[in-house]
């Protein structure tokens, strides 16, 4: 079968599962099989697939028409301008999350000595992208799921930072023993439970339940960052992180004004409030807070 005539059967097995731009991703994972590149598949259309390389793309093509993310079949996922290895126990890293980095280094300059403790690390995309960044600082990552820290080790080893991040476990601050962060970043679990059913198959399906919900209506683990996180902040400190749709107005309101400044929200492409990012009082000692 040529690269012509597989595009097209693949193209059709695609569109009849539900992908949108089946043209499109039949050409990647086609790309993907190969080992090659898109140019290749333009410059030789009539070139002939040997049946290993067939086997391999079909098997990808079926893999994407049960809805499973190409970011999973091909095993990363660039983020920041990066690639990262991604696997079943992790989210697969989204773009609306480089925000996290962008404000990042809005407040703090590429010299910059911080530390920075990420709460629900995942992948470890954000940590290791601000490692990359800020050759000074150092991380803390933390997560309840020992599978996704491991992808967070490997993909810090991947990218040079593995001796400037240390990870653990633990369920938000709860075996956090370490204290005064500059910085706390987290992309929590803020999907209610009553929406993951609405999610793409690809999201539903595949994305780590823990991961996207926090079993109920999405603000559980967003109250606790915001209640716990002046205790391991210096004072001064920052906390950024990812919020959910319809969800900016009450998050705006868990920040006690006598221990934060005001909070800012910040709107992704779409003009929907994406992230939150404020700052505690410089005044104030709050080594007596709980999470």
């Amino acid at each position: 079968m040529t690269i012509s005539e597989a595009l097209r059967k693949a193209a059709e097995e695609l569109s009849a599962n539900g992908i949108t731009e089946p043209r499109r991703e039949a050409k990647s994972l086609l790309v993907l099989a190969l080992g090659n590149d898109q140019i290749f598949l333009i410059a030789n259309p009539t070139y002939c697939l040997t049946e290993p390389e067939y086997k391999v793309f079909w098997k990808f093509v079926k893999r994407r028409a049960n809805r499973e993310p190409f970011q999973h079949i091909a095993g990363k996922q660039e983020f920041w301008g990066r690639n990262f290895c991604v696997t079943p126990e992790v989210l697969v890293p989204r773009p609306e999350t480089e925000m996290i980095v962008d404000r990042t280094l809005k407040l703090f300059q590429p010299d910059s000595t911080i530390e920075i403790c990420e709460i629900g690390i995942g992948s470890g995309c954000i940590s290791i992208s601000l490692l990359k960044e800020l050759p000074l600082a150092l991380a803390y990552g933390f997560d309840i799921s020992k599978n996704a820290l491991s992808v967070a080790g490997r993909n810090a080893e991947k990218h040079g930072v593995g001796q400037r991040l240390r990870l653990g476990v633990s369920d938000v601050f709860q075996s956090i023993e370490r204290y005064g962060f500059d910085l706390i970043v987290s992309n929590p679990p803020y999907v209610p439970l009553t929406e993951i059913s609405g999610l793409q198959a690809e999201v539903r399906d595949f994305d780590p339940l823990e991961a996207l919900t926090d079993g109920k209506d999405g603000l559980s683990i967003i109250r606790r960052i915001i209640d716990g996180a002046p205790k391991y902040l210096k004072p001064g400190g920052y906390l950024i992180m990812e919020i959910g749709f319809n969800q900016s107005e009450t998050v705006k309101e868990m920040f006690d004004l006598e221990v934060w400044n005001s909070p800012d929200l910040l709107p992704d492409l779409q003009g929907i409030p994406r992230l939150v990012s404020a700052k505690t009082a410089i005044d104030k000692d709050f080594n007596s807070c709980s999470d």
